[in-house]
């Protein structure tokens, strides 16, 4: 059966439409148009013939990007980073969230590691004294001081905190009863109905660490132990640096390229292993997989 919508619900739908168009393409427009300046010839962009579309279609920008060892040596940097970065998050993550979810009578210091983790997340020592300690412990030059300081990150701590604290105390209970101890109880309840929650915080610390480029800066005294973004970052501010590297042939190619180039070369290479693991874990960005769980 049909049922008859109301004028305010056609209303309402209409605007719905015209808002989601309207954001949708305030988003895409912008990606159009970097990914045309990266296209279009240094000419082009320099006398501002460029829109939506490339002019003198040219792949002279993502040559100097791509043609060089100092960009597969970082992508490897990153590579690492990204797979044990976001192991060990996810890891640590889950390891503090679950204790932290148990109410007070369960876990009577809950309260006082809750008000710590705020305040962690909220206020810090500083670049300085975390550089010291990083120093200090000899991860200079070093995969780890990419990955260590930030190992906990508190507020994907607190995101699946929440959404521990939602799972119904009836399956923790009924776990007990046959006996299961907290560990299979984590691993055999919790984290298969926390998918959703899992698989944001994986896709928060696999953002965070792709994207990242200062501590590969300031945690790296040569450039072969940068990660990719550090990398990148240096080629398009240091264009010194990038010259003395270069024949004679990159250097005449060169005047065909500019710094608008290779930035918005930069944005897409860096975005496009985003763009590729997202739809895998988009399919769990649902709720209620709870639901149906527990029987009455």
């Amino acid at each position: 059966m049909k049922i008859k919508k109301s004028k305010g619900r056609i209303a309402f739908e209409i605007i719905n439409v015209i808002v989601i168009a309207f954001l949708t393409i305030s988003c895409i427009v912008p990606v159009l148009n970097i990914l045309a300046y990266s296209f279009s010839s240094s000419q082009a962009i320099i006398e501002n013939r460029v829109s939506l579309l490339p002019v003198n279609f040219t792949l002279k920008a993502y040559k100097y990007v791509l043609n060089n060892s100092r960009f597969w040596t970082s992508m490897l940097v990153t590579l690492k980073r990204v797979v044990l970065g976001v192991s060990i998050n996810v890891v640590m993550i889950t390891l503090v969230a679950y204790p932290l979810s148990k109410s007070e009578m369960k876990f009577p210091a809950r309260k006082y590691y809750v008000a710590f983790m705020f305040c962690v997340m909220l206020f810090n020592g500083g670049m300085m004294p975390t550089y010291f300690i990083v120093s200090k412990t000899g991860l200079i030059d070093s995969i780890w001081s990419l990955i260590l300081p930030g190992a906990v990150p508190v507020f994907n701590c607190i995101v699946l905190m929440n959404f521990f604290r939602g799972v119904p105390e009836e399956l923790e209970e009924s776990a007990v009863l046959d006996g299961a101890n907290q560990l299979q109880i984590l691993t055999r309840i919790f984290l298969p109905v926390s998918k959703p929650s899992i698989a944001t915080v994986t896709l928060f610390s696999l953002i965070n660490h792709w994207n990242a480029w200062f501590d590969g800066l300031i945690y790296s005294n040569h450039t072969e132990n940068y990660p990719m973004q550090s990398y990148l970052q240096t080629m398009v501010v240091s264009t010194s640096s990038a010259l003395e590297e270069m024949d004679i042939d990159k250097m005449l190619d060169l005047l065909n390229v500019n710094e608008t180039n290779m930035q918005s070369a930069q944005i897409f290479i860096s975005i496009i292993p985003l763009m590729l693991i997202y739809p895998f874990l988009q399919r769990y960005f649902t709720t209620g997989l709870t639901m149906g769980s527990v029987k009455g």
